[in-house]
């Protein structure tokens, strides 16, 4: 469906320690997990950006998916 936003439901959103950035762990209608990282800036009202690129990797596990989080995102520790 083009043009059309994927319905994800969140399952677990991690910030840093200022807030600025979010590591969130997703599900998709298929049932496969992802996880991206996302920043906002205080003075943009806009909301979150995703800046990470690793929104389309597919997990099978919330679990697996943290775990290549954990390696791929500098300042992501885990949940």
């Amino acid at each position: 469906m083009a043009g059309r936003a994927l319905r994800v439901t969140v399952l677990h959103s991690v910030n840093n320690d200022d807030g600025s950035l979010c590591v969130d762990v997703f599900r998709r209608p298929d049932g496969s997990i992802g996880f991206e990282e996302y920043r906002r800036d205080v003075e943009d009202p806009s909301g979150w950006f995703a800046v990470g690129g690793y929104a389309e990797a597919r997990y099978d596990t919330a679990e697996t998916a943290i775990g290549d989080a954990v390696k791929s995102v500098v300042w992501f520790k885990g949940i």
